[in-house]
Order: structure tokens, then C-alpha cells, then sequence
């Protein structure tokens, strides 16, 4: 039985234990292989994922076919590309696992249901976003204000665990660098 996801919201919503079995009744949950794709350019993105166990990531492919890491999600994160699972429309991103994960499915089609059955999910994931949007506001001004080699450092005290988890190309990508700058800007922190 994946209870995380019901310990992980009791953490911001009241959710009794009948209510965490009526969620886990809505959701599923899902291994997935390391590289395995959840999504990929083009498809309608019909679920958001929680990850239990691993580390996921959202890409699109640039013009020159470059990956552009935009997000990680790892234990307690959620992940999904919004545009597409709100409006139904055909996505720009990759959903992808970076290590081999656990995660739970949470899909489009039972939302409307679910937030009828427990009205306070609509409550928790407000807040979720809201921390979502924070931390993209943060990111944002942040890229705009230093340098590369200071949003390394930021990101490597902030999260640390990434640094050991994340393979060097995909940091690189998220923080707007080269995979070999951050070669150098690692060397130099040695």
C-alpha cells in the first residue's frame, strides 16, 4: 500500500484514515525504470505524479535538439506539466525518470471526483502550487541576478543531495550552464 502520499498531505490537510483510503483508492502507484519516459513532446499529459522513491525530471528539447532541464522533482515532490494537464492540450515537455523511482499517479480524469469525496485536496494542492510558484519566482530572479557560478553554489548548499543524484549534464541544463563550465566551477570548489 503506497501511504506516503496520504502522510505526506496529512502534513498540510486533516485526512482521516478512512479519507487516506478513499485517496489511495483514486490513485496508483507506478515503478518506473531509470530514463523511462512518463510523457513525452506531443502527448497530452493526463496525470501528475508524486514521487514516493527516486528522482524525476520536466525537459523540451531546444531548437539545436539540446535538452533544457526546467524541473526535478525527488522524494515528496510532485511533478507534471500543468499547461498540458489543465487544458488538455498537447505538451512541450518530457517527463523522465532520472533513477529508477516510485511514484504515484494522480490522474486528470478521477480529479473532479476526488476533490467532491475530499474536498480539503483542493486546499492542499493550492498550497502545493503556491510553494511550486514560489520557488519558480525564486529561480527566476535568481538566474537574472548571478552568476553562473553563484547559482551553483546557491543550488548546491540549498540541495545538496542533487548534486550527488543528478548526473552532471542534466545540473548542468537546469542551471543554464555548460555541462563543461560546471566541470570547472565544481574543480574550482575542490
Amino acid at each position: 500500500m503506497h501511504t506516503g502520499l496520504a502522510s505526506h498531505i496529512k502534513n498540510f490537510v486533516k485526512l482521516t484514515d478512512d479519507e487516506s483510503l478513499i485517496l489511495l483508492d483514486y490513485t496508483r502507484p507506478l515503478q518506473v525504470k531509470k530514463k523511462h519516459y512518463l510523457l513525452k513532446e506531443g502527448q497530452v499529459c493526463k496525470s501528475n505524479y508524486f514521487v514516493e522513491k527516486g528522482c524525476l525530471r520536466l525537459f523540451f528539447t531546444d531548437e539545436k535538439g539540446a535538452e533544457q532541464t526546467t524541473q526535478f522533482a525527488i522524494e515528496h515532490w510532485w511533478l507534471t506539466d500543468y499547461t498540458s494537464f489543465c487544458k488538455n492540450t498537447a505538451s512541450q515537455f518530457y517527463i523522465q525518470a532520472v533513477e529508477t523511482s516510485t511514484i504515484i499517479v494522480f490522474e486528470k480524469s478521477v480529479q473532479q471526483e476526488l476533490y467532491a469525496k475530499l474536498p480539503q485536496l483542493e486546499r492542499y494542492f493550492r498550497m502545493i502550487l503556491e510553494k511550486t510558484y514560489g520557488a519558480a519566482q525564486w529561480r527566476i530572479k535568481h538566474m537574472f541576478s548571478h552568476s553562473k557560478e553563484e547559482m551553483y553554489k546557491m543550488f548546491s548548499a540549498l540541495y545538496p543531495e542533487f548534486i550527488q543524484r543528478v548526473p552532471q549534464y542534466m545540473l548542468a541544463s537546469y542551471l543554464g550552464l555548460t555541462p563543461e563550465y560546471l566541470s570547472e566551477v565544481r574543480n574550482k570548489k575542490s
